[in-house]
């Protein structure tokens, strides 16, 4: 997936936390069109999303404060556009 034709939020996503983790692995997907019609969903997409993202700033930290670090990384997001955001956030190694 070609992250150029992607929308503006995917963008800021996949920019705010490449930026914040540095990580060795990172995918987002716009999975808003399996949402279509239900409350949350807007026009156009770009309103829920699953992230997987795996980089050595979560080695030996809770999978609880994993997901609140990602969670901060894209506060503006939630806080507007994204209506739900699924995160599997992993360190080095750990199998998704």
């Amino acid at each position: 997936m070609n992250i150029d034709t992607m929308g503006a939020i995917f963008e800021a996503i996949h920019h705010k936390l490449d930026a914040a983790f540095s990580p060795t692995r990172l995918e987002v997907v716009d999975d808003s069109d399996r949402h279509a019609g239900h409350s949350g969903a807007r026009e156009g997409g770009e309103s829920h999303f699953n992230v997987l993202i795996e980089s050595a700033a979560f080695a030996g930290v809770s999978k609880v404060v994993r997901q609140r670090l990602v969670y901060k990384a894209l506060a503006d997001e939630l806080a507007g556009p994204v209506h739900a955001l699924s995160v599997k956030a992993l360190a080095p190694g750990e199998a998704a």
